[in-house]
């Protein structure tokens, strides 16, 4: 393994310890780009866009390869030890000359050698970070040409487990580059810092800054002016530069904001800095910088923000997509915080490397809280195998890691959305982290730091120091409720409520899987709140984390996201839009609404805003009013209305200060349920001695007295359904596709949904057959192979067919995911419609939980589960597999009413009581159709409570159930 020494600007670090060689280290430059200089007309140039490349110890030639990009998405393979060397053509402005004239890298990996005409300007260890390059030594200004030797695999790839996460080889230059000039004397590790006094009454704002370049015997003055959002000028300050002969000079200033307007995720308010570079009376530089007036601190257990307590509602956010990878563009880091601020998200980690500068002005601009996490993962951690032969605590690593935490601040430092500094991710706490720790305290005293460790129990726990206590995968039974209120820290559930991704096969066969997270998940959040202790935590995970390689693989960890990788919402995006509504809304007593009367019992969850300055609308069926809820944040309130006491439909919509819907409740009055009627058919039966034959109307059925079981049903002389309905039992499934992995990393292409098979009925004895006035009951005890009972037919006198079994279960799937009737139609059947009871009272119109819809099985079915490199053009509800679209094959709990229909003959209905679940696909030339009497939330096998309630064991018990057929 090669290890590469780092540079840093000069600080010394005497608190940490850590020897004189490494206490002198200096910090990475970080030059403050002006807006404007006196002596050039453009400050900077991008240089995105194409780039020669190619494989430097194998003569193969020049190809064009884009920047910012990963290489191995573009098709370029690099083995280990290699390097690929990337070019470009340098055309320097002319009034550039005699100027500072810098490169700066915003990510490479992971090592990275820049050279200007063939000589060495830089070396850099460490993806995702900002690193400049002072270049102007090294320009003839002719034809000069920038080249940068890329390495992957190295050190910082290792400690990161950056390649390893991805299950490619993360390479190349991720992020934007740029070539920027500057002023003679210029600023440089520029930073500010808010302090809030008299109750929020008063904003300190405490600038600072290096100055560059020789100003000995000069008058060098900075003015900083505050300007509000309108342009208004509330702070004006002009302070003179101070220096020693040999070092750079300094400024500091400290502007006095009163009645400042402060940045919260809710309301993220940002005044505009502006500065002048002032030189003997001349204005040679100028500058702009947003900021945002808040503070964080740490009171006992609870975070607080502005001095409010704050609740972190969140998501780990990987920067992914299918088709280019770890390299995302600007429009889509402002897409994912979009997404996720209209999710009534108000957190992002950003798992497990610093984000994009793009990505920070997002969070800054629109209101996210953003954990910033430097790019160290897995450090003693079972998932990363190459700590069987390292040694954790090794000295040898501590640059590394030092580098690691200290450029993540100095690129994150001036965004008001970073509140928080994550050292690592799953690692095991040290020395080494502890002097990481006081290094990011020395830089930052204004952001605790989290380590994502676990801070109880037995696993990773080895006493992290860290300002925020961290645990992942807790159970709602489990630290939640035992150890978050005990603890002297806050408690960050860093990851928490993994979504469905590791029962593969599960998944495609039953995307409906995906719709019972959100209520879970609103129940999560519900205790979380009751134990103030508790800061908040990130789901795992925001986008699924999935990569299309040129050679047509599939890889990554798959599906985990509310978020698919091309950004379509899938159902646990509801859900979680749901669980972290700023606003709860109890039903209303429908008694005292019909005396005229409606009560509203309201709980309001913003953080820093009351209900009364938010759009709440109250609908009474179709009349709208608009409704001021004077409930503070963090508190209850009782609103009473007089109404119509025949109102039928109370709806109340909820909007985000920033206009976007965040909650929408609709309650129906309770209405008796009226049975359909259905008008009385002509009811007959005849026996052979092989079958019963049952004439209803115009359908006809065919009983096997020999096995018990209806083997077609025929309407009009087509057959309708070809076999059943027949106790079924559908096994938990978890399984994840059979790829040999470290650490879960076994999603791919083409995996196919098991085939579902009922229970095998070998013959069939007790035959009863009964006319009453109701109809005709035919009905027998079957054994099955791996169970036996009884099993009836209803046959009624307005048209419907109930199935009914009391079966004694002695198979081997002892833990089902569903159990019930399943009936095979045929093949034609592929228009699906329904009603049911929602554990939301709303849901959008394209998610395949909602109330009713309709939806079809798909032509032209795929066979694979993803095409590779094809991003899809519908919504994900539509995608499809062999057993349908999503829509289609999804299980639909709480059915009151389903139907299947051979558009323009013929449909079957299932009538439901709202506590039976209905699921469809295509298999073996039949549409199969299992009405459910249990199902549970499925079978991924990182979940936890509450995602693993009402799972039941069934062996040598009676399972008991009862449909109602109609063919219409």
């Amino acid at each position: 393994m090669k290890f590469f020494l780092v540079t840093y600007c000069l600080i010394v670090f005497s608190v940490l310890g850590i020897g004189q060689e490494l206490s002198t280290k200096p910090y990475p430059e970080r030059t403050f780009i002006p807006s404007f200089i006196h002596s050039a007309k453009q400050v900077s140039i991008d240089l995105n866009g194409t780039w020669m490349a190619t494989v430097k110890e194998r003569n193969a030639g020049w190809k064009n390869i884009q920047v910012p990009g990963e290489w191995t998405m573009q098709g370029f393979q690099v083995e280990e030890g290699e390097t690929l060397i990337y070019q470009k053509a340098l055309s320097i402005p002319e009034d550039w000359k005699g100027l500072p004239i810098k490169l700066r890298f915003d990510g490479v990996s992971s090592f990275a050698k820049i050279k200007i005409n063939g000589q060495v300007v830089k070396e850099h260890e460490g993806g995702f970070v900002v690193f400049e390059a002072d270049i102007t030594a090294y320009l003839n200004f002719r034809q000069d040409t920038l080249e940068v030797e890329v390495q992957a695999l190295t050190i910082s790839d290792k400690l990161g487990c950056i390649s390893q996460y991805a299950v490619h080889t993360v390479g190349g230059i991720l992020r934007k580059v740029s070539l920027f000039t500057a002023a003679p004397v210029y600023l440089q590790q520029f930073n500010y810092q808010v302090s809030l006094l008299n109750n929020n009454k008063t904003a300190q704002l405490a600038l600072s800054s290096s100055i560059m370049g020789d100003i000995t015997g000069k008058n060098c003055q900075l003015r900083f002016r505050l300007r509000t959002k309108e342009g208004k000028v509330v702070a004006d300050q002009t302070v003179r530069a101070e220096s020693k002969q040999n070092q750079p000079g300094r400024l500091n200033a400290e502007l006095v904001i009163r009645s400042p307007k402060l940045w919260n995720p809710e309301k993220p308010y940002l005044y505009k800095l502006e500065l002048e570079l002032i030189l003997d009376g001349k204005k040679i530089a100028a500058y702009q910088q947003p900021v945002g007036l808040r503070e964080v601190k740490i009171a006992g257990s609870r975070l607080l923000v502005n001095g409010s307590p704050v609740k972190l509602k969140g998501v780990n956010r990987h920067a992914v997509h299918p088709l280019s990878g770890r390299s995302v563009s600007a429009a889509l880091d402002r897409k994912d915080a979009v997404l996720f601020k209209e999710a009534n998200c108000n957190y992002i980690r950003t798992s497990h490397y610093p984000p994009t500068e793009e990505f920070l002005e997002a969070a800054d601009e629109l209101g996210l809280f953003v954990e910033s996490e430097a790019a160290l993962c897995w450090i003693q951690h079972h998932a990363s195998p190459i700590w069987r032969w390292w040694k954790y605590d090794d000295q040898q690593f501590l640059p590394y890691m030092l580098q690691a935490n200290i450029e993540n601040v100095m690129a994150g430092r001036l965004h008001p959305s970073v509140i928080l500094w994550s050292l690592g991710n799953e690692s095991r706490w040290s020395p080494l982290w502890e002097k990481v720790n006081a290094a990011v305290k020395s830089l930052d005293l204004t952001r605790p730091t989290v380590f994502h460790d676990q801070c109880w129990g037995g696993f990773n726990n080895a006493g992290s120091k860290a300002d925020i206590a961290n645990y992942h995968y807790p159970g709602s039974n489990g630290p939640l409720t035992t150890d978050t209120d005990t603890i002297s820290r806050p408690t960050l559930f860093g990851e928490y409520a993994h979504l469905a991704t590791y029962n593969r096969r599960e998944l495609v066969a039953d995307p409906g899987v995906r719709s019972f997270y959100g209520p879970l998940l609103r129940r999560y959040v519900d205790s979380m709140y009751a134990h103030p202790g508790n800061l908040g935590g990130a789901i795992w995970s925001g986008i699924d984390d999935i990569f299309h390689l040129p050679d047509g693989r599939i890889l990554g960890y798959g599906p985990w996201g509310p978020l698919d990788g091309w950004r379509r919402k899938k159902p646990e995006y509801w859900g979680m839009k749901k669980a972290y509504s700023p606003l709860r809304i109890e039903a209303p007593n429908w008694s005292t609404v019909s005396a005229g009367t409606l009560q509203l019992k309201l709980e309001n969850r913003f953080d820093f805003t009351s209900l009364k300055n938010c759009r709440v609308e109250l609908w009474l069926d179709e009349q709208q009013q608009l409704i001021q809820p004077d409930i503070a944040p963090g508190a209850k309130g009782l609103l009473t209305f007089a109404v119509n006491p025949t109102v039928k439909l109370i709806q109340v919509k909820l909007y985000d200060p920033s206009g976007f819907l965040a909650e929408w409740e609709q309650f129906h009055s309770p209405q008796q349920e009226f049975t359909t009627q259905h008008k009385l058919v002509p009811l007959s039966y005849r026996q052979t001695p092989a079958s019963i034959q049952v004439k209803q109307g115009d359908v006809y059925y065919s009983i096997s007295k020999s096995t018990g079981i209806i083997t077609g049903a025929w309407k009009n002389g087509r057959q309708v359904w070809k076999e059943g309905p027949v106790f079924t039992v559908v096994p938990m499934d978890n399984y994840d596709g059979g790829k040999p992995n470290v650490a879960g990393e076994t999603y791919q292409n083409d995996i196919y949904p098991a085939k579902i098979y009922n229970q095998y009925p070998l013959f069939a004895d007790s035959l009863q057959l009964n006319e009453t006035a109701e109809g005709i009951t035919v009905s027998f005890y079957i054994n099955f192979q791996q169970s036996a009972g009884h099993q009836s037919y209803q046959f009624t006198r307005d048209g419907k067919c109930i199935t009914s079994y009391a079966i004694n279960y002695n198979g081997k799937d002892s833990i089902p995911y569903q159990y019930g009737l399943l009936v095979k139609l045929a093949p034609d059947f592929k228009e699906l419609s329904w009603k049911r009871v929602g554990e939301f009272s709303s849901y959008p119109e394209d998610d395949i939980a909602r109330l009713s819809g309709k939806a079809s099985a798909g032509a032209g079915l795929a066979a694979d589960s993803e095409i590779p490199g094809k991003e899809p053009a519908g919504l994900w509800k539509d995608d499809r597999n062999q057993g349908g679209t999503n829509d289609f094959r999804a299980t639909k709990s709480n059915i009151r009413e389903v139907a299947l229909e051979m558009p323009g003959l013929c449909a079957v209905k299932v009538i439901g009581r709202g506590q039976q679940a209905s699921r469809t696909w295509h298999q073996d030339s039949s549409i199969h159709w299992l009405v459910a009497d249990y199902w549970n939330t499925g079978s991924e096998p990182f979940y936890g409570s509450p995602f693993t309630e009402g799972r039941i064991r069934i062996s040598r018990k009676q399972l008991k159930g009862s449909t109602v057929f109609i063919i219409e």
